[in-house]
């Protein structure tokens, strides 16, 4: 399959065109039934006549080009409707009637804010010209209304809040949010680019629209991306700020899968100056080793590292309702276990369990509630490196840590 993408320099070109060569060229394998065999890249810089060429040798075309933030509205039409003209009537003169996608916006219903919208008017008349040709040509088009979008390698000060707002907080640019109880629908971009392909595949989504709102209609005259997640501007800034405080306070925020929170991480990730990408932490040393807590979580806990030197034990102490995973990736150790207080049937001390564990061999040892429990390090010379999670975050006021040795 050969494949056509206008405006392939975009957000969305950008990331289409990188996923449709990841299939291309075999490093993504999730979808066996797609071979691509050719992409066409088309943007404002490229030859125009190869807009001919391209036009009678594709099998699909992903019509992305599009003016947003024209200097004069009347480019809207221009760009918007004008290249859609030209690359409908390239396709006719090569006689060409594969499928076309055409990406147009949430504003081409002319609906509710968006009534006097000159962008919308001119997606709108794009949307028309498709179906026109459509039942010119016998031609399948698939008409797109995109919401606000939001993803890696969108362009800031443009045409999306996120993008804006991703910007200014990884940078720590003032910004401004005019009113934070502002609503918006929100397209994650992989979810986007998961529809495209789904669309190539001959499997897109189908709906009809009242106002703003897609509609699934199983033969509808429109498609969506069945994924979208509403957020006020508010609560978008919030969670940017608690991402940016991260690498202070060591709390990374609830990001379930598939979640408005976890993708709008991802993308804000992508906009950390190189500065940024790399932060160090508080280690808490003696003469024994150290202990550097490196995460933690509001509902799953805190991760830590431990590193003790030879000879030396770390621990001795119990916990009521914490309990904790080591797991020693460097070094050999003796972890040992005993249950708190005395058998009642023989009216001894429980006995102690040992675990004898070394980075070569990896292996995750749980210590219980209720149990006291140590860790030594065995070696002479070397080391001894442990990765600890606990299941909730110390807490100074609460720290539910009591010592008692293990063995006598």
């Amino acid at each position: 399959m050969k494949i056509l993408v206008t405006g392939s320099k975009g957000f969305v070109g950008k990331n289409l065109v990188e996923n449709l060569k990841n299939i291309k060229d075999g490093k993504n394998r999730t979808r066996p039934g797609l071979s691509i065999s050719e992409i066409y890249e088309y943007d404002k810089d490229t030859e125009p006549a190869l807009l001919h060429e391209y036009c009678r040798e594709c099998d699909f075309v992903f019509n992305l080009a599009g003016v947003n933030r024209p200097k004069d509205d009347a480019e809207f039409m221009d760009g918007n409707f004008g290249f859609a003209s030209e690359l409908l009537e390239a396709l006719k003169e090569n006689s060409n009637t594969c499928p076309v996608m055409l990406a147009s916006s949430i504003q081409a219903s002319l609906a509710g804010r968006y009534a006097q919208s000159e962008y919308g008017r001119s997606k709108l008349a794009g949307e028309e010209l498709f179906f026109q040709y459509a039942e010119a040509t016998g031609s399948k088009v698939l008409v797109y209304r995109f919401p606000n979008l939001f993803g890696k390698w969108c362009r800031p000060n443009y045409n999306s809040a996120v993008a804006t707002f991703c910007d200014a907080v990884a940078n720590g640019r003032d910004y401004t949010v005019n009113d934070r109880a502002t609503e918006l629908e929100l397209l994650y971009i992989d979810d986007l680019t998961a529809e495209l392909l789904d669309a190539l595949e001959g499997k897109e989504h189908r709906c009809g629209y009242e106002g703003v709102d897609a509609v699934p209609v199983e033969n509808g005259r429109y498609c969506y991306a069945p994924v979208t997640h509403h957020a006020t501007l508010g609560e978008i800034v919030d969670l940017l700020e608690s991402f940016r405080a991260a690498p202070e306070t060591l709390m990374v925020p609830e990001i379930p899968m598939g979640s408005f929170a976890k993708k709008l991480y991802s993308t804000y990730l992508s906009y950390l100056p190189e500065p940024k990408t790399s932060y160090g932490f508080r280690m808490n040393s003696d003469e024994r080793g150290s202990f550097t807590e490196l995460l933690r979580t509001q509902n799953c806990g805190q991760v830590s590292v431990n590193i003790a030197k030879p000879g030396i034990t770390r621990g001795e102490h119990w916990h009521n309702s914490k309990w904790e995973i080591f797991i020693v990736v460097s070094g050999h150790g003796l972890i040992r276990e005993r249950k708190v207080g005395v058998d009642p049937e023989t009216g001894a001390r429980y006995p102690v369990n040992e675990f004898e564990v070394t980075g070569e061999e990896l292996r995750a040892i749980q210590m219980l509630p209720g149990y006291t429990h140590s860790i030594t390090n065995l070696s002479d010379t070397e080391e001894l490196i442990t990765v600890m999670w606990a299941n909730e975050p110390f807490d100074p006021d609460n720290p539910d840590t009591f010592s008692e040795k293990v063995a006598e």
